[in-house]
């Protein structure tokens, strides 16, 4: 959606709001988006949402390459595509140059001769690039293209894709494809009611667990196969389902993808309307990018990043298709829950003590009943057994009157959010009459009750007809999948209870210190340490006392209006790590030292062959936790964020929490809560604790630095930030900056 303008625009834009302080409309797709819409780099603000209706409920579609040829794949589709066209109640018009009718109906020799408009053309031809530009003098608003040879093929097929998306956007019509499949065209069944799951894959064959949960008695409304994305993309209809009545949960099989910016506008829909989004993306190791990006062309992008931004935004990621469809089943049809606490309830102590552990493993929440509550079970279930959660009922009780009771009993301690019953193996009759117990408790409370049903079989009556005949309780084949579905859904309502759009908060024009930012940058070099200092300072972040010195006597007088002790340290471009080569010289005390080191400093310079701007005579500053922030690049989502233990912790450790901005204060505090090291920050081993609060608004400046410098900034290192005790705040000892 975004990505197809987005390289066109920003840099253009940028200069114009340096210029006249305020931000011209951008046209997306024929949506003008207003200077309020758009951040300070020029980007947009909020999703441009297609209105898909007549894609997916066409009023009429002409099926170009049409056939009633048997044996001819053509005639397969022109079949499927007529019978879905009667169960949408849409007329079918066949076109082709040299037959009269297919099937029964007649033909028109070219969309050019089509009577009237019509909703959607699917293009069964090998080339539709020439079709596309035909369709360009019709007003046909949607058009479906199959063919594959595009950009999964290499760079001639990635040129051919661009030269049809070229088309498309002249077009004005808006393409699903190439390279897509007839997913969008299934058999939905109409029999099942509740809150649906909508469907969105860049592999047809990947979305069929999730489309097979209709068998299972979960709805799906819609199944979007996206192949390779030359107009219509993964994010378009994630804004399009977010704002559907009927979807209760949308799930995802995303290879790539096309703009990052666009999935995080959508994602951002999604979670202001509080629809979940559950995803599998692939890419997290470099042989599933690789084999992705021979798929679908699109980048994979770095999958760190891909995994912040997910985070972010709400979208529960998870790995695998069996997940996809557990997860999102599980998320569609529950009710907000009443609470966050989780009680595991079985007929076997071992049984509930194994699921007990995994569930709090994973940050499930087990509270202990309360004693008056474990008295009550006690009526029911034998002293001598453990109640207080797990609650082991020793199997007895479930095969009579006693079963229900001890259910209800659970459901009705207002700690208790969720009820999860393991039952391992078939047992009957004591298996029939708990699965019949539970389905009548859940029918009877608004708290989600769920069943992991762990019989290999999968055939028994009560799994078959008494569990998944009910819309109310959730089953499950595995502790796993049971386990991380439960979460997902506790932390889906936490997160949408709290979320406040971070694109609601970003800085619409420049700060005063662009101006002053832009004078430093050098296009496509590496700036020297003080020109990255200066860079700090005009964004407000606070760096040592220091000059910048040519001369022995020079750097004398920098010390004395420094103050000792002082740091020297070489200054020039070329130089990204000093201390390796004993340019930085600490804890210098006297005039002799300092006049000693400078020349030291310019003689290892010399020999190294390395052009310095100077000398730097820093103040030395007291003890601290040292930390990284930075700024990078990435390639689908533009500029990100990092913070994390730094020094030389930094690579040896990689401790860092990483986020794409805009992000506000409450999300550069949970960075700071992903980090391992995190305890350094609150005082360990006596040492106070760390101006916490300086560090955050650090993250926060150089933040906006990456949003305002968009294009101009391809990196930034501030290593270490000694962050003092708190109330001292916290400086800049070093800085990398790269201009792009």
């Amino acid at each position: 959606m975004l990505g197809s303008t987005h390289g066109t625009f920003t840099t253009d834009l940028r200069a114009r709001v340096v210029a006249c302080g305020e931000a011209p409309p951008v046209v997306v797709h024929g949506v003008t988006a207003a200077p309020g819409d758009l951040d300070v780099s020029g980007r947009p603000l909020h999703a441009t949402v297609p209105d898909l209706d007549r894609f997916f409920r066409p009023e009429s579609v002409a099926v170009v390459g049409a056939s009633d040829t048997e044996g001819r794949p053509n005639t397969g589709i022109t079949r499927q595509l007529l019978a879905w066209a009667e169960r949408v109640g849409a007329r079918l018009v066949p076109v082709h140059p040299t037959r009269t009718s297919v099937f029964g109906i007649d033909c028109v020799p070219s969309v050019g001769a089509l009577a009237e408009p019509v909703d959607l053309a699917v293009l069964l031809v090998a080339d539709p690039l020439p079709v596309i530009e035909e369709l360009a003098e019709t007003k046909v608003r949607f058009a479906v293209a199959f063919a594959s040879g595009f950009a999964e093929t290499g760079e001639a097929g990635a040129a051919a894709q661009e030269r049809l998306a070229a088309a498309v956007r002249r077009s004005g019509l808006r393409l699903l494809g190439p390279n897509t499949n007839l997913n969008a065209f299934e058999r939905f069944r109409e029999d099942l009611e509740g809150p649906a799951v909508a469907l969105i894959t860049q592999s047809g064959h990947q979305g069929r667990p999730v489309f097979t949960l209709q068998e299972l008695g979960v709805r799906l409304s819609h199944w979007a196969p996206t192949g390779n994305e030359a107009d219509l993309e993964t994010a378009d209809f994630l804004s399009y389902f977010a704002g559907r009545p009927e979807v209760g949960a949308i799930a995802c099989y995303v290879e790539g993808l096309k703009d990052g910016r666009s999935f995080l506008l959508a994602a951002d829909r999604a979670a202001r309307q509080g629809v979940p989004v559950v995803a599998v993306k692939v890419g997290r190791t470099e042989t599933g990018a690789r084999t992705a990006a021979s798929h679908t062309g699109k980048l994979t992008g770095a999958d760190r990043v891909v995994d912040a931004a997910m985070r972010q935004y709400g979208v529960i990621r998870v790995d695998g298709l069996d997940q996809l469809q557990d997860t999102s089943a599980l998320l569609a049809r529950a009710r907000k829950p009443l609470a966050d606490g989780v009680v595991v309830y079985s007929i076997s102590g071992g049984t509930g003590a194994h699921f007990a552990d995994l569930a709090t493993a994973a940050g499930l929440e087990l509270p202990t009943l309360h004693q008056a509550k474990q008295d009550e079970l006690h009526q029911w279930i034998p002293e001598y057994l453990n109640v207080a959660n797990p609650v082991d009922n020793g199997g007895h009780p479930v095969g009579d009157w006693r079963g229900r009771k001890i259910i209800d009993a659970i459901l009705a301690d207002p700690s208790v959010g969720v009820l999860i019953c393991p039952i391992t193996g078939p047992f009957p009759p004591m298996s029939d009459k708990l699965a019949q117990d539970l389905v009548d408790a859940a029918e009877a409370t608004d708290k989600l009750v769920c069943v992991v049903w762990g019989s290999p079989v999968g055939t028994e009556e009560a799994y078959r007809t008494t569990l998944l005949g009910s819309s109310r309780v959730a089953t499950f084949r595995t502790f796993a999948n049971c386990i991380g579905a439960v979460k997902a859904y506790l932390d889906h309502h936490r997160f949408t209870a709290a979320y406040r759009s971070p694109f609601d908060e970003a800085p619409r024009t420049p700060s005063p210190s662009l101006r002053k930012a832009q004078a430093l940058m050098r296009p496509g070099r590496r700036l020297s340490e003080h020109a990255a200092k200066q860079l700090l300072r005009a964004y407000g972040i606070r760096v040592p006392r220091e000059q910048l010195v040519t001369s022995a006597a020079a750097a004398v007088r920098a010390a004395g209006l420094v103050g000792y002790p002082v740091v020297m340290k070489a200054s020039g471009a070329q130089l990204a790590h000093k201390t390796e080569l004993g340019l930085v010289k600490v804890g210098l005390t006297s005039a002799s030292q300092v006049r000693d080191t400078y020349r030291e400093l310019t003689d290892i310079a010399r020999f190294e062959e390395i052009d310095l701007d100077g000398v730097l005579v820093c103040q030395m500053v007291g003890r601290g936790v040292e930390m990284v922030v930075g700024v990078t690049h990435d390639e689908l989502f533009g500029p990100t964020v990092t913070v994390g233990l730094g020094g030389v912790l930094v690579e040896v450790l990689n401790d860092t929490a990483v986020r794409v901005p805009p992000f506000g204060e409450r999300e550069a505090r949970s960075m700071l809560a992903e980090l391992r090291g995190r305890a350094l920050l609150d005082g360990v081993r006596g040492a106070p604790p760390a101006d916490v609060d300086a560090l955050v608004e650090v993250v926060l400046r150089v933040q906006r630095m990456a949003l305002e410098l968009d294009g101009d900034l391809a990196e930034l290192d501030v290593n270490p930030l000694m962050v003092l005790p708190r109330g001292q705040g916290a400086v800049a000892l070093d800085a990398l900056a790269v201009c792009r």
